[in-house]
């Protein structure tokens, strides 16, 4: 799952990453408005994370033009203007919550995973992500299938995770690029290519019902096996 920070304060932003990261979640980051402005807009990402005073534009503006664009992505406002007429502002541009600085860290996953699971982008039972006989876990990128297991690289528990949020659906090699390897990476399609070979070898080797199924010309998306 892919995560934007639009936060100028640098420290901040990189505490914020580490621990989104450790939680299984995949972030990048902006430091101003416009280019948290334009990166929010590339649809790849599940969920916002936006401060209120940025340089070139303010996050109140920022999320007003979301909105009036008519994007649906969760956003939530983390900011240390804690007035009233802030938080009153914040909600009434868009913002689906609003945490002050400074935040108990269990408190802003807490709102993480709220936001998520209103959007439906979050489908975890006991924190894990389910498909078919697969269990993947996020805090510790372990997939399991019975009494089997391996834990998965950073770049191989991402794609996984999208492609078993994704189930239902059939995932080009362009939206696995832009979702998994991000919107400014010069990835190209062998790369998503490679990695599904890893998977692929991981799931045999677990024995799983689950197969990753290539669609000729268009991409790929998960086959449960009867």
């Amino acid at each position: 799952m892919r995560l934007l920070i639009v936060e100028d304060e640098v420290r901040l932003a990189s505490t914020l990453a580490d621990l989104l990261h450790r939680q299984g979640y995949t972030t990048d980051i902006c430091h101003d408005g416009l280019t948290g402005l334009d990166n929010a807009r590339s649809g790849i990402y599940d969920l916002v994370i936006l401060d209120a005073m940025l340089p070139g534009l303010d996050g109140f503006s920022l999320l007003q033009q979301l909105r009036s664009e008519g994007s649906p992505i969760p956003v939530l406002m983390l900011t240390a203007r804690s007035d009233v007429a802030d938080r009153v502002r914040g909600l009434d541009s868009g913002a689906d919550y609003y945490l002050t600085k400074p935040f108990d860290a269990q408190e802003l996953l807490a709102c993480v995973r709220l936001l998520l699971r209103r959007s439906g982008s979050e489908s975890r039972t006991d924190d894990a992500i389910l498909c078919g006989d697969l269990r993947l876990e996020p805090g510790s990128f372990l997939l399991s299938c019975g009494q089997r297991s391996v834990r998965l690289s950073r770049r191989e528990y991402d794609l996984l995770e999208l492609l078993m949020r994704n189930s239902k659906i059939i995932l080009t090699k362009e939206q696995i690029l832009l979702k998994v390897w991000g919107y400014d990476s010069d990835a190209e399609d062998n790369n998503a290519e490679v990695y599904i070979s890893f998977l692929r070898r991981k799931l045999a080797h677990l024995h799983s019902t689950v197969k990753i199924k290539t669609i000729r010309l268009v991409g790929y998306c998960l086959e449960v096996e009867q």
